[in-house]
């Protein structure tokens, strides 16, 4: 008994850091479908690139550059359905002990905070899918022209 209860109160202390991310990642992910759009606009600007060839550059360094830029929607997109899972289950626990004690108006209100924190969970993640596949297309045709341009075939 004195697992679960620690269990429950460790569980119940998540809630709150897992609903400030939930919103802050869905936060970035519209930032991130934002700044996408706005590239997507300079792109039909001849000559723009978002990589960077310095003097001495490798082909290892630019890969490393596609990677760390595509890496934050990349791990938004696997984790926020993570968070959005941890966001609803918490707080079922309690809801379905409302339910049991014949208080279904509180528990009613325990199931829609718990299941708009994973609604906007799974929107931030499929926002952050797109950008990711979006932004390595180009950022891989990128990569391909500038291996062209200096021979590195």
């Amino acid at each position: 008994m004195l697992l679960e209860s620690g269990f429950a109160h460790i569980a119940q202390a998540l809630l709150w850091p897992v609903l400030i991310l939930v919103a802050l990642g869905f936060v970035y992910a519209l930032w991130s479908a934002g700044a996408t759009l706005m590239e997507a606009v300079q792109r039909r600007r001849p000559g723009y690139r978002l990589l960077k060839v310095q003097a001495g550059s490798s082909l290892e360094t630019l890969e490393l550059q596609v990677v760390r830029s595509l890496e934050a929607p990349r791990l938004l997109g696997r984790v926020a359905p993570l968070l959005g899972l941890i966001a609803t289950m918490v707080p079922l626990g309690p809801a379905l002990q409302s339910v049991a004690a014949g208080q279904g108006q509180q528990a009613l209100a325990v199931f829609s905070s718990a299941f708009s924190g994973v609604v906007l969970a799974l929107a931030a993640a499929a926002i952050a899918l797109v950008v990711y596949s979006i932004r390595r297309r180009w950022l891989l045709a990128e990569l391909l022209a500038i291996k062209t341009e200096q021979g590195w075939t």
